[in-house]
């Protein structure tokens, strides 16, 4: 699988029902994005709904963003991205992470370790787990979400990358250099595209109102100059503007060059519709679109 590049687009598709999804992946491709991203929580299982989405398009990538690690032990992990990818042409990108404590002990009753102890062990499993020689693929296909330095040095060294999601260009530019210049970087962005600032930061308090509650992504805000108050209950006007970028097409687009600059490979768009419906914003889908 060649580097990630441009535009991708990350959607929420445990609010979608099986044509809803079809749909949108169809979409994703006709308009030109290369990969499609998704997440796993506790909706539709990750290499499940991966072939669900392949097999409703002929070129697009479609890569887990993250495919949890405590929901599938390493060797079935490395079945599903070697299945995946023989059977769709090497178009499945595997995006793996630690998740958060309340998916992993309170959702699946499991053990929270380490982060990146529990992440090296994993990596290494994989490597080593014996599959059948007939759809064992070398080179995986393998990304990491990775905030801090510690997991981003791990992206780098044992996988193909990383995907650091609810961050900022600043972030990207310290992502960068700490992985250097080879690995592949795909950033997400959330993005809302109206002109309404009430509308935009109301969007963005309920939309990141769960991540404020997850010690992983405060301790990185933290560490991006955004202080305790900023980031707890009524978050700070500074943080949700930098969280969900609104606007004109323009002030989006400035902020997606702003990555790209800081060395980003491809920009993971995540679009609210400014009318508060779930899904993603059919509007923005087509705004931003290569193909367009």
């Amino acid at each position: 699988m060649q580097k990630p590049s441009g535009l991708g687009i990350w959607s929420r598709t445990n609010v979608m029902d099986k044509q809803e999804l079809a749909d949108l992946a169809k979409n994703v491709e006709r308009l030109g994005y290369q990969t499609l991203w998704y997440p796993e929580s506790l909706s539709y299982e990750a290499l499940s709904v991966a072939g669900y989405l392949l097999s409703h398009t002929d070129k697009l990538i479609v890569a887990s963003g993250i495919a949890n690690i405590y929901a599938r032990d390493a060797v079935t992990a490395a079945q599903g991205h070697d299945s995946l990818n023989r059977l769709y042409d090497n178009r499945f990108l595997m995006g793996l992470g630690v998740s958060h404590v309340p998916l992993v002990e309170g959702a699946r009753g499991h053990s929270y370790g380490k982060p990146v102890a529990t992440m090296r062990k994993y990596l290494g499993d994989i490597i080593s787990a014996k599959i059948d020689p007939t759809i064992k693929i070398d080179d995986r296909a393998l990304v990491l979400a990775a905030l801090g330095p510690k997991m981003l040095e791990l992206a780098s060294a044992s996988t193909k990358g990383a995907l650091p999601y609810c961050v900022t260009p600043d972030h990207t530019i310290e992502a960068r250099k700490i992985m250097g210049p080879e690995p592949w970087l795909c950033v997400e962005q959330k993005i809302c595209l109206t002109n309404e600032e009430g509308t935009a930061r109301t969007i963005a308090q309920e939309q990141m109102a769960p991540y404020m509650a997850m010690t992983n992504y405060r301790n990185n805000w933290f560490r991006l100059g955004f202080t305790e108050e900023e980031v707890t209950g009524n978050a700070a006007p500074r943080f949700l503007d930098a969280m969900v970028v609104w606007g004109k097409e323009q002030v989006i687009n400035d902020c997606i060059d702003a990555h790209f600059k800081a060395g980003a490979d491809q920009v993971v768009l995540q679009a609210f519709r400014p009318d508060g419906k779930s899904g993603f914003d059919p509007k923005a889908l087509e705004a931003f679109a290569p193909n367009g």
